[in-house]
């Protein structure tokens, strides 16, 4: 059971809840399902309880044993246990393996992992100034809308265009005098501008350096955007795309490919730096250029299970970033969560293909799909603020 499912699943109990009169409240859009925190169990947590708590009238964990028992019984979950002043924590059959569940989830949807209906049906009207800024970020706010079911059209003061979502891609039609154009909630796109103009960087350094910070701060148009050293996010975004794919054509030359499994063990998971104790010669696809990234190099003493841990989250979170983008027009949040993914991938890419003499096992196609899981949520949240996403870099 993925963080998604276990989401749904929360939230089904509140709306039986609901309509067995034992709890009057209005149902949330969604429930936020993450890593237990201090105090708590099992593998993961929610404070539904403590949401939902004022509006039933009732104390948290009164709120969280009417939840309990509907939980306990669903598929997928052993038990259900309540700490603190109404935490609800599970504890997920044995035979699940959330990492594992969450792979085949990314896996099955492509890049439409994360897209939902939180917006459907609603039509919004963003207005913006005639500004590049402004323009970059409606066209990214139009495609993270549709990813939820919504519906973008964009009125510019001075004149009027209309931006449709279409396969991808966001057309803008500009139309002159005051033609007509449908009206939906109206939202004032209106960022700090540009203090110059993004476009020698090139369209994906431009676009990056325009929607990666928050609209209240004022965007850099510097060179730094393109250099390829560690201190560029964008950069290590971009770079950890490609590494994956590169991984994926090594996989292909040594006769094996990807399939979802438990991540195990290895022979070289026992050496401190495999990539520095293997010759260079017997893994070309883990080469990197000589740029400064540390992040590349082999992490000191972290075995590959503490580094997959670490992806867990921050893909399990995606869709919900996703729909905060969208909920509040803010690309800037899809942009920065691309960041943290790329930040939380590129340690563990070192231990993904065998090492020297060692044979391709279940635990390197295990890997090797975590690793693609990876690389699909940052080609996907790429595509939607429009920058490329390279196979090669």
């Amino acid at each position: 059971m993925t963080p998604v499912e276990l989401s749904r699943t929360v939230l089904h109990a509140v709306r039986c809840a609901v309509d067995e009169g034992q709890l009057s409240v209005v149902v949330p859009e969604r429930v936020v399902v993450s890593e237990p925190g201090a105090g708590g169990c099992g593998e993961y947590a929610t404070n539904v309880a403590l949401q939902l708590a004022r509006a039933a009238g009732k104390p948290p964990r009164t709120v969280a044993e009417i939840l309990r028992p509907r939980l306990i019984a669903a598929d997928g979950i052993e038990d259900v246990v309540v700490t603190g002043p109404g935490f609800l924590n599970f504890r997920l059959g044995q035979e699940v393996d959330p990492l594992q569940d969450l792979v085949r989830e990314i896996r099955a949807q492509g890049q439409r992992y994360g897209h939902g209906d939180a917006l459907a049906g609603q039509v919004l009207t963003l207005r913006v100034p005639y500004e590049v800024r402004a323009e970059v970020v409606a066209d990214a706010v139009v495609r993270i809308v549709a990813t939820q079911g919504g519906r973008a059209t964009v009125e510019h003061r001075g004149g009027r265009a209309t931006v449709q979502h279409h396969g991808g891609r966001a057309a803008v039609q500009h139309h002159g005098g005051r033609a007509a154009v449908e009206h939906g909630e109206l939202v004032d796109l209106r960022p700090v501008p540009a203090p110059e103009d993004p476009a020698p960087l090139g369209p994906d350094a431009a676009r990056w350096a325009l929607l990666h910070p928050a609209p209240h701060d004022r965007p850099r148009i510097t060179a730094d955007h393109l250099v390829q050293r560690e201190g560029n996010p964008l950069f290590r975004v971009r770079y950890a795309h490609a590494r994956v794919r590169s991984l994926g054509r090594g996989a292909a030359r040594l006769g094996f490919a990807a399939e979802p499994g438990p991540l195990g063990a290895t022979g070289a998971d026992t050496a401190v730096t495999p990539a520095l104790q293997a010759p260079a010669s017997q893994v070309p696809a883990l080469q990197a250029p000589a740029l400064q990234v540390p992040a590349l190099q082999a992490p000191a003493l972290q075995a590959p299970a503490l580094q997959a841990a670490a992806l867990h989250t921050p893909l399990s979170d995606y869709p919900r970033i996703l729909t905060a983008a969208a909920t509040h027009r803010a690309p800037d949040r899809l942009a920065r969560h691309l960041v943290t993914v790329a930040d939380a991938v590129l340690p563990f890419l070192t231990c993904v293909l065998p090492i020297g003499e060692e044979k391709p096992s279940a635990a390197h196609r295990a890997r090797l799909a975590l690793a693609e899981a990876a690389g699909t949520v940052l080609a996907g949240g790429l595509s939607l603020l429009g920058i490329d996403a390279p196979e090669h870099l």
